[in-house]
Formats: C-alpha cells, structure tokens, sequence
C-alpha cells in the first residue's frame, strides 16, 4: 500500500491520484504538438485542447465514482447544484496552460475535495516531470517520484522574514510585487507557474512562502494546493490572513493569498497589512 493512502479518505485518494495521472497521460498527448488555443474572455487565461481532454477523464472518471459528490471545474459549466452538497470535488485539470503552451513544463493537474467548505484532499500532479504531491485530512502530506517512491513531506521553520524564500509567478509580476519584495527584504526568490507547483516548492523546503496580491486565482487554483500545504504544517489564508472556504457561490479569491510555512505566518500577514494600506488595497 502507497504511503497516505489508508484510513479515512483512502478511496478518494486513491481515485484522486489514478484520475490524475490518466489526465496528465491526456494533455501530454499533446504537448509539443499543434494546439487550438482560445481566451474564453479577455482577461482568462488560454485554453487548449489538452485542457479539455484532461477534464474529460476527471470529470468522467468522479461521477462514475462519487455520484453523489458534487463538482466543480474550471472547464466544465457550473451548474452551482454543488452549493447544496457538503462534499465538492474541485477540479483545475491544467492549471498552469501557458506553461504547456510555451513548453516550459510548468503545469499541472490538480484534483481537490471540500468537505463543508474546507480543502479535505488534494492531488497536485506534474505530468511533464512525473512528480505527484498528494494528501488527505489526517493522512500528511506525500511527495512520490518514480525514482525514490513517496517521501514524507514537511514544511520548514524559517521565520526570519528576509531569510525566507519566496515563491512567485513565472508571468504575473507587478510593480506592487517588487515593493514588497523590498519591504520584507527577500533575497531569494524562485519564479514558477501553477499555484501547484509553488506549492510543491513550500513543502519542499525549497520555498518558504507565496505571496499572490492580485484576485486573480479561483477554487480550483488553490483547494487542492492548500489541502497539501496543510497536511505538510503550512497554512494558506487571503492576504489578510483569513481562511478561505470552498464551495461558495463566487469561485474566486478577490483577497489575494498568501501561502507560508505555517510558523511565519502570522507575522508575513501582519508585515502586509501596511504594505495593503499604502496600496489603498482593502478587503471584499
């Protein structure tokens, strides 16, 4: 038996994992060949034929699971019957399309599940590098590769703030990011794509914190992320340090998030908050 995959919620992430690599197995079937690409409105980001196909075996493959559960999907129509039903798988199947378009290996297939409106599982996998990040309330947090098996994962506990690592976006770099970079006094930084992925880099300790200012991530960018990042001791919260709940009605993060080691935490949120006032950034 796999590592995390016993006890309660082992059926689920145990589906979750095979889901995942069937999906990662779809859009690498087209990675590096000629893509359809389109912009479902001007400020999403693109999507491809390998976006489709990997929420085809996903989505296909928890209903004929899980009936009963509800879903949520960023490339399938939300029919909001999900708001009724305690346990919603959400679902991002490439999150990260503009790595997969530009060829770059920064994507992933994410496959969460909130249960009462908290991210309970996650399944974060890399098809490009056969890199699987997995856990389950209870369970920790797993990392397996197909040359050293599952390895348990933990977080570090830098918080000395300008010892800290950051994780930021390979694409959506603003001036307001590079002001607080300077007020936190960061000196390292890795830039991938996928909230994932830089995820991944966290509870690898390759990373010790994520700062994402913009409202541009929904659900299905962050629940199964932050059900990983929990089980390996982070926390993930908005930028006013505010736990977010799933399965509502609005799918996006409109505060920003910020994703840490868990033992910073605390004082990341309170370092922002005056860099948030100057910016005239209040919460909604």
């Amino acid at each position: 038996m796999n590592p995390g995959l016993a006890g309660p919620f082992a059926r689920e992430l145990g589906v979750a994992v095979r889901l995942a690599r069937a999906a990662g197995a779809a859009a690498l079937a087209h990675y590096g060949g000629p893509l359809h690409i389109v912009h479902k409105s001007e400020n999403d980001d693109p999507v491809t034929q390998a976006d489709h196909a990997a929420n085809d075996v996903i989505v296909r493959g928890l209903q004929a699971e899980f009936p009963a559960d509800g879903l949520l999907s960023e490339e399938s129509v939300d029919t909001v019957r999900r708001l009724d039903l305690a346990r919603v798988w959400i679902i991002d199947p490439l999150d990260g399309t503009n790595g997969f378009i530009s060829g770059n290996g920064d994507f992933a297939v994410q496959i969460g599940l909130a249960v009462a409106g908290a991210a309970a599982l996650g399944v974060v996998y890399l098809p490009d590098t056969d890199v699987l990040y997995y856990a389950a309330r209870g369970h920790g947090a797993w990392v397996a590769r197909a040359e050293t098996g599952a390895e348990r994962l933990q977080v570090s506990t830098e918080t000395d703030l300008p010892r800290m690592r950051l994780a930021v976006s390979r694409t959506h770099r603003s001036p307001k990011m590079d002001t607080v970079v300077r007020a936190f006094g960061f000196k390292e930084e890795v830039a991938r794509g996928s909230v994932g992925i830089k995820i991944g880099l966290i509870v690898e300790r390759q990373c010790d914190l994520y700062i994402h200012l913009s409202a541009r991530t929904k659900q299905w960018d962050t629940c199964a992320p932050e059900a990983i990042l929990k089980e390996a001791g982070g926390r993930l919260t908005d930028l006013w340090g505010v736990a977010y709940r799933y399965n509502t009605e609005d799918v996006q993060n409109r505060n920003g998030l910020v994703a840490t080691n868990g033992a910073a935490h605390p004082a990341v949120v309170a370092r922002l908050a005056p860099i948030l006032a100057g910016f005239g950034r209040k919460r909604v």
